[in-house]
């Protein structure tokens, strides 16, 4: 069970940068969880405000059910209580909810409420879809505003008015002005988390938006790197996020875009060109090329220098 109520854990997580940490498979594409756990120590031995379990870098959908559970628990188990567990929750109703009373009684300290399943919706099936969420748990929820399943700034008011425990609002969507509505509206009442692909090109702009903290895929890697830039962000160094932005971060986003799905497996490459081999991605997406990891290797090497 969590030690820390949903307004204490929303608050803990806006205070800093936040990530996740990569699930490693086999080549049979099996989850390994003594190198998963070796790899959550190693990013705690970093500074984190909390860490997103089975719920980065688009392999929660990757997971079986019963695989989420294991990775929460390893997650809960390895950081024991040092900073917030927050587990990654979707798929359709009935699956969201039996997994959002699962990560309860695994310890994790919240939940990360990813799009349902395929399936589009209107804004009152969404409603109805995350306050199933909320009610089936006493943990903080975070609702992932992104795909098919983006709600407005009406929508947001309803669900927060009606159940406490929703207390983050992580944006995927990168609507600056369906942002500003909401930030205008709830103001104060609701944590806002980064959650665009590659999240430090919008960190600045989105900081004058209330949104104070991101998770970075890149701290699976370059950690040091990672905890810099958003020290530069909080402290609006735009000097240095600019030059952050155009050694790594611009030619990173343009190798991440030459194939669809490699926000996913970008990530598992530049852990492997730092020597944290965390395995390959799980079908249907695919691994870099090896001319594609050549050059996140010289990317990684310029900023590493």
């Amino acid at each position: 069970m969590s030690q820390m109520s949903p307004t204490d854990v929303a608050r803990q997580l806006g205070g800093g940068l936040l990530s996740f940490p990569v699930t490693h498979f086999d080549a049979q594409h099996q989850f390994l969880e003594a190198p998963y756990r070796e790899h959550c120590a190693w990013m705690l031995d970093h500074e984190l405000a909390g860490l997103f379990a089975a719920g980065g870098t688009g392999e929660f959908f990757s997971l079986r059910p019963d695989e989420v559970g294991k990775v929460v628990r390893a997650a809960v188990a390895e950081t024991a209580g040092k900073i917030p567990v927050i587990a990654g929750c979707g798929y359709g109703t009935a699956i969201a909810t039996d997994l959002a009373r699962d990560a309860e009684a695994a310890g994790a300290d919240g939940l990360l409420l990813l799009p349902p399943y395929l399936t589009n919706a209107t804004q009152e099936g969404l409603l109805a879809h995350i306050e199933s969420v909320c009610k089936a748990t006493s943990l903080g929820v975070i609702v992932y505003n992104r795909d098919n399943a983006i709600i407005n700034e009406d929508t947001l008011e309803k669900l927060c008015d009606r159940n406490p425990n929703l207390v983050g609002f992580k944006d995927g969507v990168g609507d600056l002005e369906l942002m500003m509505r909401v930030y205008a509206r709830m103001g104060d009442r609701l944590t806002y988390i980064g959650g665009l692909p590659t999240a430090e090109t919008f960190a600045l702009p989105y900081l004058e938006m209330g949104v104070t903290t991101y998770s970075s895929a890149i701290f699976n890697f370059l950690p040091q790197w990672a905890l810099s830039f958003y020290k530069a962000v909080r402290a609006r160094d735009r000097e240095t996020v600019m030059t952050g932005l155009r050694d790594f971060v611009l030619p990173y986003i343009a190798l991440r875009n030459k194939g669809k799905g490699y926000a996913v497996s970008i990530v598992k490459a530049g852990m492997k060109a730092v020597g944290r081999d965390a395995g390959p991605v799980r079908q249907p997406l695919t691994d870099l090329t090896p001319a594609e990891f050549s050059e996140l290797q010289g990317l990684i090497a310029r900023v590493q220098g």
